[in-house]
């Protein structure tokens, strides 16, 4: 049914879940798996009086995005898939983590994308946006939502 499948990861338990989730699928089907991290440029702090090293802070984010994919690459390797990754980073402040996901989805392409979804709602929602909202409007292709629980 599917042959490839794309799953995005954060590093958090919920998408943890959802690659365990993912890998089976994969496995089962015989499909090929691409776990993607999103580096999200568009939140750092700008503009010189403000002392901050951006170059550190960047740094420092794409090696938590590299870490979190060699453990996802280790945690499929586990469940027997050879999993392919990418670090992709937001291009524009105005580029959002859930349109950087679509874009790798259909530039893989990818027939089916796998998420978790931390089940936020009311001021956290609000507050925080739910990225799995925003892949399941846009998204080139099927999404399947693993809940947190």
């Amino acid at each position: 049914m599917y042959s490839r499948i794309l799953i995005a990861v954060d590093g958090s338990p919920t998408s943890e879940r959802a690659l365990r989730h993912a890998i089976g699928l994969a496995k089962g089907l015989a499909a090929a798996l691409r776990v993607v991290h999103i580096v999200d440029m568009g939140v750092l702090p700008l503009g010189p009086e403000l002392a901050v090293d951006i170059g550190a802070i960047t740094k420092a984010r794409r090696a938590a995005g590299e870490q979190i994919l060699k453990m996802a690459r280790e945690t499929s390797r586990a469940g027997g898939i050879e999993a392919e990754t990418r670090l992709v980073e937001t291009g524009t402040p105005a580029q959002r983590i859930a349109t950087a996901i679509a874009d790798e989805a259909a530039a893989w392409p990818a027939e089916l994308v796998v998420t978790g979804t931390h089940g936020r709602s009311g001021v956290q929602r609000l507050l925080l946006g739910s990225v799995a909202e925003g892949i399941v409007r846009i998204s080139p292709v099927p999404v399947l939502l693993i809940p947190m629980h």
